[in-house]
């Protein structure tokens, strides 16, 4: 997500670090690049050139701070102003219970999914019983999929599959909702085209009937533009409440992230960066805008540690490394840790600098790797690796699918963090246990106390870089 535009932005800003003074000159060149950034991205050109506009207007005479270089000021304009063209502090929901949420979209833009994530997501938020509602009646298996996912997720749900009275339906959604004491209730709809007169005249019946709290329009990320004018067709007949921007993992350039909010005046609530159900995440543009400028999420990357690592086993791991005793055994439950965060490219876009730092395609596929290479060896050989002579290896490369040069790298790899680990035990170890745990949170929001890629043994072999 955003790739493009954060590579061409780092480099323009590179070249502006050094500069002595701000001025109409030699910002000139790089406001220029700037708008050319935003434009390969697929920016609206009215939004490209605004942005570029206050920019200018801001730069241009602006006293540099004592003690801040010209370079960091511009750097802090930019992303003010990033900040507020993704919409600044309007992510809220409504607070009402139950809340009532309607999804509408595009055909294949992933409401089905998106209304499944939602709920989850709030789940573990303010909201203790989610309820969904199957108001799809076109695509086949539409009614399935979203059952499959509400009963996967511990959510309630309501279908009807005789029906073919959509606002009937939703009618019928509601009652159930509310007979089961739910807190949200989120009624998933057929995907329609912004022309399609029939079926934008019936989600507003069943928007009549339901009255929703907020009307989400779901759209697809990837198509730049072309979704700033869905969404502006869906808010004149429905008048939105707010966006879920879809499938952003797939898109490098993000134009419609940063047009949508300022062409529509509609704000981006939640995005989906993938396709499990915990690749979903509220809207934050001041996180976003820090991400695109190549400065990291840490505060994102630290609460997904604390929602999804398991403090008990945080707390036990560090304690081990704290001792330098650490075996096989531990080092896939840091993997199994480090996987319920996400995948590797979303963590590693997170931390400060990494944004041109390009991760192997293959990253994931190396953890699943190790991992099938650990549950091949027995629980014996995981805690005394020792042991692991040529022919346990053998059995073990047959058994996870791999060869056994592979086998013997990831044992490689572990002897190095083995090392690493018994070098900080003792009272230097704990000290650097507690900053490390500092870090993620009281208790040690992330796996074993350390960051996840890789400080503390937090996540072994991530394949090539």
């Amino acid at each position: 997500m955003f790739e493009s535009l954060s590579d061409k932005l780092s480099s323009t800003l590179r070249n502006l670090r050094g500069v002595g003074k701000l001025s109409e000159e030699n910002m000139a060149d790089a406001l220029k690049e700037v708008r050319t950034s935003l434009l390969a991205a697929d920016v609206h050109f009215k939004v490209a050139r605004q942005f570029v506009d206050r920019i200018r207007e801001k730069v241009v005479g602006e006293d540099v701070l004592k003690g801040v270089t010209p370079g960091q000021q511009i750097i802090k304009i930019i992303s003010d102003e990033l900040e507020s063209l993704l919409g600044e502090g309007e992510t809220q929901l409504n607070p009402k219970k139950p809340l009532k949420v309607l999804m509408v979209g595009l055909h294949g833009s992933g409401k089905t999914t998106s209304t499944a994530k939602l709920a989850t997501l709030l789940k573990k938020k303010d909201y203790a019983n989610p309820h969904v509602v199957a108001c799809d009646i076109y695509r086949p298996a539409a009614i399935d999929q979203l059952e499959i996912l509400a009963q996967a997720n511990g959510l309630g749900f309501t279908c009807d599959r005789d029906s073919k009275n959509v606002p009937a339906i939703g009618r019928q959604g509601l009652a159930a909702g509310k007979s089961a004491a739910a807190d949200l209730i989120i009624f998933d709809t057929a995907g329609r085209l912004q022309i399609d007169e029939d079926l934008i005249e019936e989600v507003k019946k069943l928007r009549d009937v339901v009255q929703p709290d907020e009307v989400f329009l779901v759209a697809d990320g990837a198509l730049g533009q072309e979704a700033v004018n869905v969404a502006k067709a869906f808010h004149e007949a429905l008048n939105l409440t707010g966006l879920i921007l879809t499938k952003m993992d797939g898109d490098a350039r993000g134009g419609a992230a940063l047009s949508i909010k300022t062409i529509t005046g509609v704000p981006i609530k939640f995005i989906g960066l993938g396709e499990k159900v915990e690749d979903f995440e509220p809207f934050h543009p001041d996180r976003l805008a820090s991400r695109i400028l190549g400065m990291g999420d840490v505060v994102s990357l630290v609460e997904k540690a604390q929602e999804n690592v398991d403090q008990g086993e945080a707390e036990r791991m560090a304690e081990k490394l704290a001792k330098g005793d650490f075996n096989l055994e531990d080092f896939m439950s840091q993997m199994q840790q480090v996987k319920k965060m996400g995948s590797v490219s979303s963590l590693a876009s997170m931390l400060p600098g990494m944004n041109n730092v390009k991760l192997d395609d293959n990253a994931d596929k190396g953890m699943a790797r190790n991992e099938a290479i650990l549950q091949s060896m027995t629980k014996q050989e995981r805690q005394k690796p020792m042991i692991l002579n040529g022919s346990r290896r053998m059995r073990i490369a047959k058994g996870s699918g791999v060869k056994v040069v592979e086998v013997n790298q990831l044992l490689k790899q572990f002897q190095q963090m083995q090392k690493m680990m018994k070098m900080m035990k003792g009272s230097k170890g704990r000290k650097m246990m507690k900053k490390m745990q500092a870090m993620g949170g009281p208790g040690g929001g992330m796996p074993g106390g350390g960051m996840p890629m890789g400080g503390g043994g937090g996540m072994p072999s991530l394949g090539k870089w």
